[in-house]
Order: C-alpha cells, then sequence, then structure tokens
C-alpha cells in the first residue's frame, strides 16, 4: 500500500479507513458523538479515540487530527499510515499511544477550519472565568474582512481598508490583529467564542481519562496552512517548562510564537494551553506540526471567502462550490508528494517523541 492511499477524499472515507484500520489490529474504538450538528452529507459526526498499549502505562503519546476541520485530511492520513504500517504494535509496559480522529468532525466533513459554531478551536481553550483578550483592532477591521458581497465593488473597497491598514501598521501587525484571534465578533474570524465548545469539552474528557495512570504525556497536534509547501514546522506554546522540555525533545527545529521564531503568530487559547492546564502536576510537553501549503495571503483569501460564504452568500451555489474548492486545496494539497513529505517529517516526529517517553 502506498503512503498516499491512506489519504482521504472525504470526512466520512477518513473515518471509515481509520475505523478498518483499528478493526484490522484489533484495537478497540470508543465513539463521541457531535449531537450539535450533522455532517454535510448529514451523516452523523464522531471523534473516534483508539488507545494502544496498557491502561495504567506511566507514558503517554497524544496524537490529534482534525482540531481545525479541513486540517483532518492531514491528520487522519498520518494516524491510518501509523495503524496500517503497526508501529504502535510493540511498545512495551510502560509506553501507550493514544490517537483522537477528528477532534472537530463537523469543519473536517464540512471543509471548514471552524466547528459548527464558527469557532476556531485552538482559541477556544480560553479559561473563560476569566476576561479574554481584546482585539481592539480587529473590531476596526471587521467589516472589511466580511464584506456585504464576495465580488464587486464592495469587495474592491473592502479589500483597499485592508491593504490601507497593512501599509499603515506594517505586515506583522496585520497578521498578529488577523490571525491572533479574537472574542468579540461571532461572526468573524478567528473566533474563540464564549464557552468551551463541544470539541473542546470532548477533547478534555478524553485527556483526562487516559492520563489518569500516566506521568509523562506527550502531544502531536497535525496542522496544516502555514510555511512553505509540504515542510513541517515544529511549534510549542505554552510556559515556560513545558517549552523548553519541547526543544529538548526535538532540538533546535522547535520554534515558538510568543519568542517570535515562529511562522505562526502569539495567541491565547489554543489546544497547547488547554493540554497544559488540565493535565497540571504531570510532565506534559506539546507540539503543533504545522505543515506548509499555500502563500499565507493565500491562505488568507480562503478563510475570509469561507466566512463571507457562511454568513451571507449560497453554499450551494457555483461560486459557494468555487470557495468550497479553493477552501479545501488551501489546507490539503492532494499530491503524492504532498504526502510523503507530510508521512515523512511525521515519522522522523514520531520516532523523536517516542525514544524520548521510553
Amino acid at each position: 500500500m502506498t503512503i498516499a492511499a491512506h489519504f482521504s477524499q472525504s470526512y466520512l472515507e477518513a473515518r471509515n479507513k481509520f475505523l478498518e484500520a483499528c478493526k484490522r489490529r484489533g484495537l478497540t474504538v470508543a465513539h463521541h458523538h457531535n449531537t450539535n450538528a450533522d455532517g454535510v452529507q448529514g451523516e452523523s459526526l464522531y471523534t473516534d479515540v483508539v488507545r494502544v498499549g496498557k491502561s495504567d502505562a506511566p507514558n503517554l503519546l497524544v496524537i490529534t487530527s482534525g482540531t481545525h476541520g479541513v486540517e483532518g485530511y492531514c491528520g487522519s492520513g498520518i494516524q491510518v499510515g501509523l495503524l496500517e504500517q503497526g508501529w504502535f504494535d510493540d511498545l512495551g509496559d510502560d509506553l501507550a499511544v493514544l490517537m483522537i480522529h477528528a477532534v472537530n468532525p463537523s469543519g473536517f466533513s464540512h471543509d471548514r477550519r471552524v466547528n459548527e459554531d464558527n469557532i476556531d478551536l485552538n482559541r477556544n481553550f480560553h479559561d473563560f472565568s476569566q476576561q479574554p483578550p481584546v482585539n481592539e483592532n480587529y473590531g476596526v477591521l471587521h467589516s472589511a474582512i466580511l464584506p456585504a458581497e464576495w465580488e464587486g465593488p464592495a469587495k474592491d473597497s473592502a479589500d483597499k481598508v485592508l491593504a490601507q491598514f497593512a501599509t499603515d501598521h506594517g505586515d506583522g501587525a496585520f497578521q498578529a490583529t488577523i490571525f491572533g484571534g479574537q472574542y468579540s465578533h461571532a461572526d468573524g474570524l478567528f473566533y474563540g467564542g464564549t464557552e468551551p465548545s463541544w470539541s473542546r469539552a470532548t477533547l478534555e474528557r478524553i485527556l483526562i481519562e487516559h492520563a489518569k495512570s500516566a506521568q509523562r504525556i506527550g502531544m502531536i497536534d497535525v496542522h496544516t496552512g502555514l510555511g512553505p509547501y509540504g515542510v513541517g514546522e515544529l511549534i510549542t506554546l505554552g510556559s515556560e517548562e513545558p517549552c523548553l522540555r519541547a526543544q529538548q525533545w526535538y532540538g533546535e527545529q522547535v520554534t515558538n510564537p510568543d519568542a517570535g521564531s515562529s511562522s505562526a503568530k502569539p495567541v491565547v487559547g489554543t489546544v497547547a494551553h488547554g493540554f497544559e492546564r488540565i493535565l497540571e502536576g504531570k510532565e506534559t510537553t506539546f507540539i503543533a506540526i504545522e505543515y506548509g501549503t499555500l502563500p499565507l495571503s493565500d491562505v488568507f483569501d480562503a478563510l475570509r471567502a469561507d466566512n463571507w460564504l457562511y454568513l451571507k452568500g449560497d453554499v450551494s451555489s457555483d461560486q459557494g462550490q468555487q470557495i468550497k474548492r479553493q477552501v479545501r486545496d488551501t489546507f490539503y494539497c492532494d499530491a503524492d508528494d504532498w504526502k510523503q513529505m507530510i508521512w515523512d517529517r511525521a515519522s522522523e516526529v514520531i520516532d523523536m517523541a517516542l525514544n524520548e517517553l521510553r
């Protein structure tokens, strides 16, 4: 079986491949049903979880896919490949691997980065007992980010507003304003929500349950959309100690948005922050693998188009279907060379994590 064969063309195909791979290895899968939404074909949506290794293993590696929905094509392909190739058949008594397939199944099925409530899960892990940070500049740009029309004078005028802001404040400030996250506009980009989403609550329950006996826990969260084509940047987030540990595990290649060394901008409310908080008292080490696809300007355009489509457009129209294809192609490069690069990098990184946990 080729590496490309592990990847899929839909959420349903990806889920079936994952479940079949688990079945072939005699593994029991737990199914978490998202009753808040249906899939693009009316299908039920699930986050599926499989554990390989003993339930009381003191060391645990967690590998997740689909935190950002449409990015799940990449992470799912990796997870299926790991299962099909028997990577975890001989872990020993002290190490277990937990694979969480489709953290955000709604976004995966609908080829969207956000969940069913337009929430970006990597901004939703904020401690909502505290006031979320205020992104004032986002409010200034919101109407330009989400124009009345996606084509014609309204779009042209909105584009000029965004370009002028970047000219006046610099590309760095522009990217931080857009990509940094916001909690004020539920119809906007990178919206963090006002409370824990279904996907966040489900992921937290899964982690707490499976980390009961573990003292050392590594997590690899698979993403796409930033950086050069097929290159997997290793990004760490959180407090100083876990970030230093990530650099010890994976070397100088690890980047950190808070230190200005990453292609990603500093954000709050990420899975990394939640992972560290809910497993407080345990030794946690987090990285995201961020695989490059298209230039950042294309990524931003696709996200704006998707946001506009679901707020003001018609998904079933020719324009809507064109935007849907644009979003999918932006976060999933359906090419054999890209998939091979994804697999090679994932193999290297997962090998390093397993060696550190053994």
